[in-house]
């Protein structure tokens, strides 16, 4: 959009705000909330978000409008205005005050990105001064087949990362080879698609990361991981999210042979991420102008 602001960061949070800073620099999908309020957002393409320390936390709703956080979500995200979510969060740092109508202005259009006209805006997030640019960090397995799958899961996150993948595209499309949907709804089959992506990567894959960080026994990390991402991966397949379901298939069966801790966490931090990508697009393509005829009362009591 040609908008341009600054921020300076800090040490509320020492570790979030290095990860980033380490991260430097990178562009992403920016996305915008959709149920608490004016909060611009974007999945950051660091891996130990899902798992650094956070020791500073505050309630979003009351903070100065500007404040930049870091969060377990694998996002970096902003205030911009009024906030009704009480959801703690972790500061990292500030916009600088002359930038705040920038700002402003920023959040208004990505609102209508994503709530209506569907025109992508990636956002660059860079060190103040210095040059453009865009990577995603490749972690290491040492077992053949995990880093495979890992060199697989990370070319397809690069490939998808800043351009709608086909799979979602079709689906939103009305594209749907399974025929899911009953009696040829495609909202439907959308909605459902938006409920099991996030929380994949949100809560199974980011929450497989911070249990192995935290100390969970490799056999119990194993006994988690086919409890959880088996029967969403699948159903997902089923709505049209084949290159999902084809690396979950190839994932079951590494549980058994993964004996490193190190290559456990780099498979599924490399999972998190791509379907924390996957996610940000499908809230992006998802026709929530639908809701103009559902508008909320504020009459009731």
């Amino acid at each position: 959009m040609g908008i341009t602001v600054s921020a300076t960061l800090d040490d509320r949070n020492a570790a979030l705000a290095d990860a980033l800073w380490q991260a430097l620099p990178y562009r992403s999908l920016q996305g915008h909330a959709l149920v608490a309020g004016h909060h611009l957002y974007h999945v950051a393409p660091i891996h130990s978000l899902l798992h650094l320390p956070a020791a500073h936390r505050v309630d979003r709703r009351i903070v100065p409008d500007g404040t930049i956080f870091c969060s377990r979500l694998q996002h970096l995200g902003i205030k911009y205005g009024p906030l009704t979510e009480p959801m703690p969060a972790t500061p990292i740092g500030q916009v600088v005050p002359d930038d705040l109508d920038s700002l402003m202005e920023a959040g208004r259009a990505i609102w209508e990105s994503v709530y209506s006209t569907k025109k992508p805006i990636v956002a660059e997030v860079r060190r103040a001064g210095r040059t453009s640019g865009h990577s995603l960090a490749r972690l290491k397995a040492t077992d053949p087949a995990a880093d495979a799958l890992i060199s697989d899961v990370h070319a397809e996150t690069s490939r998808i990362w800043l351009e709608a993948p086909r799979e979602l595209t079709d689906l939103h499309e009305g594209r749907i080879a399974s025929g899911a949907g009953s009696y040829g709804t495609v909202v439907t089959t959308m909605l459902f698609v938006n409920g099991e992506t996030r929380p994949l990567g949100y809560s199974t894959y980011g929450g497989l990361v911070r249990a192995t960080v935290e100390g969970m026994p490799l056999e119990a990390l194993r006994h988690m991981a086919r409890v959880l991402v088996g029967i969403p991966a699948e159903f997902l397949g089923y709505c049209g999210l084949d290159t999902l379901d084809a690396f979950t298939a190839r994932l079951m069966p590494l549980l058994e042979r993964i004996d490193s801790r190190d290559d456990f966490l780099a498979v599924m931090a490399h999972m998190a991420l791509y379907v924390n990508c996957l996610g940000g697009w499908n809230l992006h393509l998802f026709p929530w102008d639908l809701d103009t005829c559902l508008r909320e009362s504020r009459g009731w009591a």
